[in-house]
């Protein structure tokens, strides 16, 4: 298997430690961005070991390295660090090997398992908004990077289809339509196949009747006896049910469509109800339960302090009403993966704000015995907010819907592309595809592109420009080199054996090696935007590489010629495998 030239590195400087009677991982080459790539500090971590002065050590190491034909300079800096500078012959190996290679660079990771991504969790019955941008967004990207890192990924929505807004739904449109089949108690089955409300109807019914609850206690009341009887399972209400579902999803999938989002699963917190019961007396029978004030609990946090509110409060398992709670769905949404899929690994992307609600129900699967603690992780990510700093809102002050949202970044692509005069000359249709592309790859990086942690400020402008650390800008890089590759078809320049012997062609086969290392990264820390920071580099240094080496001017040799398209070429390859992997298309032309 080909290994990076920090891996080969690494190899050399191990063995030359090795051959003094210092440990091997002192040989550990990193990244640098001093004078030279890479650096090695193994010195520095073996003096007192070796009982030398740690330049001492880092002659010894150099004069081992000698004559090495993958390094073309190795130099002692400061008290004891070895710079390192790859040899032209090693960049060629590798840069021939990533050039072979179907996945540029990329490897499996050492250990495969099978992974479930909860990611989206949009409600049945409601319109998508901007709040469900940075779940989809970033689960999807996740999915993809474990999905190509080898893994067995299994992507679920786990829709929110349970609980009072259901109630809500059936009371109010009982309230205007009490004719329906579905709401005589005496009939139990042959309802209709077409559902009652589309999801305009669900998108008005909803906020109708959620309102008029707030307003008034009795109406509250009429919606939570409604929920009661949909969850024992009256025929009428659970049918009901099935329409919102699929009128719903329906929906979704056109939604989550537009972003590139797709999931394997289609479940949601209805699709567990059955387990409830026998995960309760199963619970109770190990004795993790306990009732509190008539509720049923399980708790999580020896040292959680009820009146002083610290610590990690209890399960709420069963309420004293008798109703299941959120604790409970997601409990049996745990179980139920456990019995269908039994993965290795669980990952929830979820809004951060959400972090005691995983931590309590993590514990509790754990206490149950159904997973370890490391099988679980909620990977929380912040708020998308306007230049007020405040979450992203209408200018009304509402929630913005995720297709006015899309729509927005397609209309503001589309006008900085006249604006700029790209693809003047191309079609209507073509334009508007180019314009989608833009918008999306916009919308996207920039979600991506902040560390999945912190909260940053929508500004539609920025993210439209074809400058700087942008969607648009990659896809532009991606265009350059089609239209490049295009034009040396037309001269009849055919790709070559890459051979970087120039500086700007050096940097970017460096550049190239540092995709699987990204990879990896952005897997181990659930981090895409460690990969965001690999394509925009890589974007970079083939544009500076593009102004230093002419690649198809007429003083260029041929054999030259041919090298640097083909570096060109396999540029473009791993700007379209990485970008691929965060969701983003890339256009033909602009």
């Amino acid at each position: 298997m080909a290994i990076s030239v920090l891996q080969t590195l690494s190899a050399h400087l191990g063995a030359a430690f090795e051959a003094v009677d210092l440990p091997v991982e002192y040989g550990r080459v990193s990244l640098s961005d001093k004078s030279a790539p890479y650096q090695c500090n193994g010195a520095l971590a073996a003096a007192k070991l070796a009982k030398k002065p740690p330049r001492d050590i880092a002659t010894t190491i150099v004069k081992h390295l000698e004559g090495n034909n993958d390094i073309a300079l190795a130099e002692i800096a400061g008290p004891g660090f070895i710079n390192l500078t790859p040899s032209g012959a090693l960049l060629q190996r590798r840069a021939l090997e990533l050039n072979a290679d179907t996945r540029v660079g990329a490897r499996d990771a050492d250990v495969l398992a099978t992974i479930i991504v909860d990611f989206g969790g949009a409600n049945v019955a409601k319109p998508m908004h901007v709040g469900h941008l940075r779940s989809a967004v970033i689960g999807e990207s996740l999915k993809r990077i474990f999905r190509f890192r080898g893994h067995k990924v299994i992507g679920d929505v786990h829709l929110g289809d349970w609980g009072l807004q259901m109630g809500h739904l059936i009371s109010e449109l009982a309230d205007e339509q009490p004719d329906l089949v579905y709401f005589d108690a005496v009939t139990t089955d042959g309802y209709p196949e077409d559902s009652p409300v589309t999801m305009q109807d669900m998108a008005r019914l909803y906020p109708q009747a959620s309102a008029k609850s707030k307003a008034d206690p009795y109406r509250l009341k009429k919606s939570q006896i409604a929920t009661a009887e949909l969850q024992s399972g009256r025929p009428g209400y659970r049918a009901l049910l099935e329409h919102f579902i699929r009128v719903s999803i329906a929906y979704l999938k056109k939604g989550y469509g537009e972003l590139g989002v797709e999931y394997d699963l289609w479940k949601g917190e209805a699709s567990v109800d059955p387990l409830i019961p026998g995960m309760i007396d199963a619970m109770k029978a190990q004795n993790i339960t306990e009732e509190s004030d008539g509720a049923l609990i399980i708790p999580v946090d020896d040292n959680y302090d009820m009146e002083k509110r610290k610590g990690i409060p209890p399960v709420m398992l069963r309420a004293r009403t008798g109703a299941v709670l959120y604790h409970t769905t997601d409990l049996a949404t745990l179980l139920d993966r456990k019995n269908e899929i039994d993965p290795d690994l669980i990952l929830y992307v979820v809004d951060q704000r959400q972090a005691t609600h995983f931590e309590q129900v993590f514990r509790a699967a754990v206490k149950a015995g159904w997973y370890s603690r490391e099988q679980l992780e909620h990977l929380g990510f912040g708020t998308v907010n306007g230049k007020d700093g405040k979450p992203f809102t209408t200018r009304a002050g509402g929630v913005l819907k995720l297709s006015d949202l899309t729509k927005m970044m397609r209309e503001a692509a589309a006008a900085r592309l006249e604006k700029s005069g790209i693809g003047q000359d191309f079609g209507a249709a073509e334009r508007a595809e180019i314009a989608d592309k833009v918008g999306m790859a916009a919308l996207k990086f920039a979600d991506l592109q902040n560390q999945r942690t912190t909260n940053y400020v929508f500004d539609v402008e920025r993210f439209v420009s074809f400058e700087g650390k942008t969607g648009p800008y990659l896809l532009y890089a991606t265009v350059r080199i089609k239209s490049l590759l295009r034009k040396a078809k037309d001269k009849g320049v055919a790709l070559g054996d890459i051979c970087p012997n120039e500086p700007a062609e050096q940097k970017l086969v460096l550049t190239l090696d540092g995709f699987n290392r990204a990879l990896a990264a952005a897997e181990a820390k659930r981090m895409p935007h460690i990969l965001c920071d690999h394509v925009y580099t890589l974007a970079q240094a083939f544009s500076k590489f593009y102004a230093a080496c002419p690649v198809l001017a007429d003083h260029v040799a041929a054999d030259v010629k041919s090298s640097r398209l083909a570096l060109a070429a396999l540029t473009l390859k791993q700007l379209e495998v990485g970008l691929g992997l965060l969701g983003i298309e890339t256009p033909e032309r602009m």
